[in-house]
């Protein structure tokens, strides 16, 4: 199993309110990017959820291989990058101006021997063995779902999970056992383009800062949405975005609708924006 590279991470199924639960444990979801690390003394594979080799661009995480010494591991965690406040920042990740990275381990698949059918709490057992370190951190446990939720929001950061402590681990798997609870913020932003693609519409997003027009991102609608009536009938305008000139229909930006997204990135742009249903 070690040697298998193809080993693909277990998934978790999106829920939109936090619980309690004893037979759960409960973890901060943190901003980064899911990995696989494949380490021994010999040996160092970071993978990605979809297969990319993430070596050369993490180098600075080969300083794993000390902690594990002769022992072969997989582990399974996030590649992190902190903000100036200490908060994980998924922009700042995407930088090469940044500091020095972590992986922050949750779950550990393999030492010396395939550990997928243990239970998750002995497998955090197994994986508390490994110190923490400059550029390793272990995923710390929480009890109470309810509790750390209200903690991540007032934080600002991207959420909460919760795993049944007795699941086993399921590559590739996306199952009730292990659930994620997104930390999502809404806002209204008004709609001063449209984009037409093969099949659906971008809809340009904008926010008014010292009196003038910002683009924060783009949202996508089918062809049918009702939304766009409404849009056509807008009177055509110039571009007022101070900092986006790509080739749109620019109308009026008169219209405003309430979008969801995980964050705003350092360039005050949203990720993941959808509109609200």
């Amino acid at each position: 199993m070690f040697e298998n590279k193809n080993l693909k991470p277990m998934l978790l199924k999106e829920i939109s309110v936090p619980f309690n639960d004893d037979n759960y444990l409960y973890e901060i979801k943190f901003d980064g990017i899911r990995a696989l690390l494949f380490i021994s003394k010999n040996n160092f594979v970071l993978k990605s959820r979809n297969g990319k080799i993430l070596n050369l661009d993490y180098p600075e995480l080969k300083d794993i291989q000390q902690l594990v010494g002769d022992k072969k591991v997989i582990f399974d965690g996030e590649i992190i990058a902190l903000d100036k406040n200490g908060k994980p920042s998924f922009d700042k990740l995407m930088t090469d101006n940044r500091d020095d990275v972590i992986f922050v381990a949750f779950d550990i698949l393999f030492q010396d021997k395939n550990l997928l059918n243990l239970p998750l709490i002995d497998r955090k057992k197994i994986l508390n063995e490994y110190q923490d370190s400059k550029f390793f951190i272990k995923s710390k446990v929480f009890d109470d779902g309810i509790k750390l939720f209200k903690s991540i929001k007032k934080m600002g950061l991207e959420g909460i999970v919760a795993k049944l402590k007795d699941s086993i681990y399921l590559p590739g798997k996306r199952v009730d056992t292990w659930l994620k609870i997104k930390n999502i913020k809404e806002d209204y932003f008004y709609i001063h383009g449209v984009i037409f693609n093969t099949c659906k519409y971008s809809l340009l997003l904008g926010e008014y800062r010292n009196g003038n027009l910002y683009y924060v991102g783009k949202v996508s609608v089918t062809k049918d949405n009702v939304l766009l009536d409404k849009l056509f009938k807008l009177r055509k305008s110039k571009n007022f975005f101070v900092n986006y000139n790509e080739d749109a229909d620019y109308i009026k930006p008169s219209i405003k609708i309430l979008v969801k997204y995980m964050e705003k990135t350092d360039k005050n742009m949203l990720r993941q924006p959808r509109i609200a249903k």
